[in-house]
């Protein structure tokens, strides 16, 4: 039979095993915004509350208070503001508001399933009495999920197209002096023209050259991705190229001396030491990309959010307010998830956030 001193040593052992693994979670919960979840696994492992609870206040009490004054603040200061479309709308009738749009996607998700359900007994048929079948898609209207999606994949298609061709350019323009000096001046000019004075341009250009658009891809959301790409491109070939600039001299004559090929180089010495940077560029990229979103679907129509706002402020309802106010904070939810998902994505590939 074990005595108590056989046992001790292997539930200390066990202890900082846990422990250990709790720390190395720690990074990504942090990243991912769950560093809340930490003092709570610490004090189940059986560490010590005072410390942990004191934590706790710091990471999750705080915060949620802060959030509590400002919903108290909403509630009690809306009623009093008057607009053309009545008051302005506390946290209950957004909340509303929120589940009437949820409401809508599920009927709207039943109306679809009932079409298919009803075309396959109709085909069923066609094929018993020896006649081709025929298909045809659902036309129902986009719910707000399938405007969220739109949206999501616009920022998505305009952020890869920026990172494409950000990256190249700015390691260019950090490998080589005479090349950052030609292109700096275009970044300075071009970094700060707003999205709704590239909105027309785009329109012209896509209209003239994109004529026959792709079912999946409609010229609407092509102009709002190609928006997205020439205002978000900048931090992330700004960031590159400094990152590039900044790599130990060192290191870049250990490759001369080894007599690396240029693309071994930059695959093998540039990019490891410039990433840190390059990941900031990207982050930044994806929120003035997501920021200038909006204002892309709002006058190129692309059925987004940014169209469904528009919608809602050209509708005029008495709940159309609310809808808008629904969609702001969906866009600001978003936003902050699309930005901890790119830090996530930097501590992963990156060296100096994981020491």
């Amino acid at each position: 039979m074990a005595n108590a001193t056989d046992i001790a040593p292997n539930s200390s052992s066990g202890r900082e095993k846990i422990f250990t693994a709790i720390t190395k979670a720690s990074g990504w919960l942090d990243a991912l915004g769950f560093s809340w979840l930490v003092p709570i696994l610490r004090m189940i492992a059986g560490d010590s509350p005072r410390d942990q609870m004191r934590e706790l206040r710091s990471v999750l009490l705080i915060p949620l208070l802060g959030i509590l004054a400002f919903l108290m603040a909403w509630a009690v200061l809306a009623p009093k503001v008057q607009t053309s479309l009545g008051a302005v709308p506390g946290p209950v009738q957004v909340w509303e508001q929120a589940q009437n749009l949820w409401g809508d996607h599920v009927r709207e998700r039943e109306k679809a399933s009932a079409f298919y359900a009803r075309q396959d007994t109709r085909n069923e048929k066609l094929r018993a009495e020896g006649k081709e079948p025929k298909f045809r898609d659902y036309t129902g209207k986009q719910t707000y999920l399938d405007q969220i999606i739109t949206s999501l994949f616009t920022v998505g298609l305009g952020f890869v197209i920026a990172t494409a061709i950000a990256v190249p350019l700015g390691i260019a323009s950090g490998l080589s002096r005479n090349f950052n000096g030609a292109i700096n001046p275009l970044i300075q000019i071009f970094k700060p023209v707003s999205p709704l004075a590239w909105l027309p341009i785009v329109t012209m250009i896509v209209s003239a050259t994109y004529a026959t658009p792709y079912e999946w891809m409609p010229k609407s959301l092509l102009i709002s991705a190609v928006t997205v790409t020439l205002c978000s491109m900048w931090p992330t070939l700004i960031n590159t190229a400094l990152g590039v600039a900044s790599v130990d001299k060192d290191l870049m004559n250990v490759g001369r001396v080894l007599q690396l090929p240029t693309h071994k180089t930059i695959t093998q010495v540039v990019l490891p030491s410039s990433l840190p940077l390059i990941f900031t560029g990207l982050r930044l990229s994806l929120g003035v990309g997501w920021m200038v979103l909006i204002a892309a679907e709002m006058l190129a129509q692309n059925p987004g959010l940014g169209k469904f706002v528009w919608d809602e402020f050209q509708n005029g309802s008495s709940q159309s307010l609310a809808k808008i106010m629904v969609a702001v904070l969906t866009i600001g939810i978003i936003g902050f998830m699309l930005d901890r998902l790119m830090f996530a994505l930097q501590r992963a590939f990156t060296f100096s956030a994981n020491r």
